[in-house]
């Protein structure tokens, strides 16, 4: 067992080092700094034609697209004055799966309980420099309530098959605009849903609801980013799609650096 973990990180490095250099040749050099597969955000795209109605959220005509959230729908209460909280509560994340194709979604408890934990120690890792993370609801606490209400992983056969054919990538780069989906991502891409509230820790008052489903871009380019940096978000992406559930990492990641950013101007009074 542990010889073949040591085989698989072997060829691992060869992978990332294999698609790092392709995508430095690509994209006209590299820094050297070395530090080129770092987390990124843009491997993963929100796809309004998938957002989900679960019944966890209280009011789903009022959410509307924002100009800071990639795609993310949102409402938030117009008297909310955020800079009456300094701690937040975020409680255990709830699964509200869709049925899909007529059937219910079957997961591996154990999937399923490493990406709740997973998720929820993203989010306590993104709030905690700035806010107090509180143990219960009380004054000044916000309570964060989120539920995934949709998993798809990632066919990871369908895309160990597409890179094994020649030049199939060109084919594949474009499908995602052509059947409906984010730009560089293909039909067999995992996709994420959740649904997020957040209530006075006192009254239990409604203060924001939002919604958002991420789909995995297995050819994703930062174009607004350095060679180095789209070189990154490139290899980041590929990477990803020879994993289950890598883009559902990269999916909480994502929101939960939003959820952060967005607190934090709110609370210095920037809406």
């Amino acid at each position: 067992m542990q010889r073949a973990k040591v085989i698989h990180a072997a060829g691992r490095r060869r992978i990332i080092g294999a698609i790092t250099l392709a995508g430095c040749a690509l994209l006209a050099g590299c820094a050297s700094d070395g530090n080129l597969l770092g987390g990124g955000t843009t491997v993963v795209a929100s796809d309004t034609a998938r957002l989900t109605r679960s019944g966890f959220l209280s009011d789903y005509a009022r959410l509307r697209p924002t100009a800071w959230g990639h795609g993310i729908e949102c409402w938030r209460d117009p008297s909310l004055d955020a800079s009456r909280y300094g701690a937040i509560l975020v409680s255990r994340i709830d699964v509200s799966l869709r049925p899909r194709d007529g059937g219910q979604q079957t997961f591996d408890p154990k999937d399923l309980a490493t990406l709740t934990d997973y998720f929820h120690h993203a989010l306590v890792k993104a709030l905690q420099p700035q806010m107090q993370i509180a143990k219960q609801p009380g004054a000044g606490v916000i309570v964060l309530r989120v539920a995934l209400t949709d998993l798809v992983p990632t066919k990871v056969t369908d895309s160990l098959a597409g890179t094994l054919i020649p030049y199939a990538f060109v084919a594949e780069a474009g499908s995602g605009v052509a059947t409906g989906r984010p730009a560089g991502s293909t039909p067999y891409m995992g996709e994420t849903g959740m649904e997020m509230q957040f209530r006075d820790g006192a009254t239990g008052r409604i203060l924001g609801e939002c919604r958002d489903t991420e789909i995995g871009r297995k050819y994703a380019v930062d174009t607004n980013s350095s060679a180095a940096g789209a070189a990154q978000t490139w290899a980041n992406g590929y990477l990803s799609s020879f994993e289950a559930w890598t883009y559902a990492r990269d999916a909480f990641d994502k929101w939960s650096l939003l959820v952060a950013q967005r607190i934090a101007k709110l609370r210095a009074g920037q809406p």
